[in-house]
């Protein structure tokens, strides 16, 4: 398994290089492993070479390894969330990152509320318009980010989540990033009660460098550091 400390060297190195040309520091960005389908050996390799977060799409392979790994790291459900799911990981994630419509804060509250937790979410969006992609659409943010402040005590919106549309160029999606980036000052100027933009959450294997550059300061890495894996498992 010693590619996994390599690849993760590699990671570090160009996420301190991202920094460097936009003079920003290494330590302000959080790097989440995207762990879909990795074995947990593997996964306690990383966390033993750096890894302090980590990031799973569904929540059933969530609840699975965190059973085994517990508290060693941070765990952000990055995927969609179905409603009917989120009893099984409210006690468990530090960050919920694909909120995107009314009927998932409500639910989430809900749960919040019943075990006396304030939830930490990102709020995703559709930068790109995507009709694959999940996510709101960023002239509907606002209105909905007002709506959750107002009616939602145990939801804390920490900031915005994309997903850039999957390019051989990075630099095609440095605008998505950029307009992220400038939505997010804007609900910053707005003092919403228990809304904080400290999250940029945006950059994965293939453009994260680009995205820090445009202001991410959380990047969800998995092939760079794991390797293509079969998602048919």
């Amino acid at each position: 398994m010693n590619y996994i400390k390599e690849n993760l060297n590699n990671v570090f190195k160009d996420i301190e290089d991202a920094c460097v040309k936009v003079n920003r520091n290494k330590d302000d960005i959080v790097l989440i492993g995207v762990t879909k389908t990795v074995d947990i050996p593997i996964i306690e390799e990383a966390i033993k070479n750096g890894i302090k977060h980590v990031g799973e799409n569904k929540v059933q392979e969530l609840v699975k390894k965190y059973d085994l790994i517990g508290s060693k790291v941070k765990w952000h459900l990055i995927g969609t969330l179905q409603t009917n799911k989120v009893k099984y990981i409210i006690d468990k994630v530090d960050m919920i990152h694909s909120l995107d419509r009314i009927s998932l804060c409500k639910e989430i509250n809900k749960r919040a509320e019943s075990i006396d937790k304030v939830i930490d979410c990102l709020v995703q969006v559709n930068i790109s318009k995507e009709e694959s992609k999940h996510g709101i659409y960023k002239e509907d943010v606002i209105e909905f980010i007002k709506n959750v402040s107002n009616k939602f005590n145990n939801i804390r919106i920490k900031g915005l989540m994309t997903m850039a549309p999957y390019v051989d160029n990075p630099e095609d999606v440095r605008i998505y990033f950029r307009e992220l980036k400038d939505l997010s000052n804007e609900i910053k100027k707005l003092n919403l009660e228990n809304v904080y933009m400290d999250y940029l959450s945006m950059g994965m294997s293939n453009d994260f460098k680009v995205a820090i550059e445009e202001g991410a300061n959380m990047i969800r890495v998995g092939t760079s550091i794991f390797g293509k894996r079969n998602y048919m498992k």
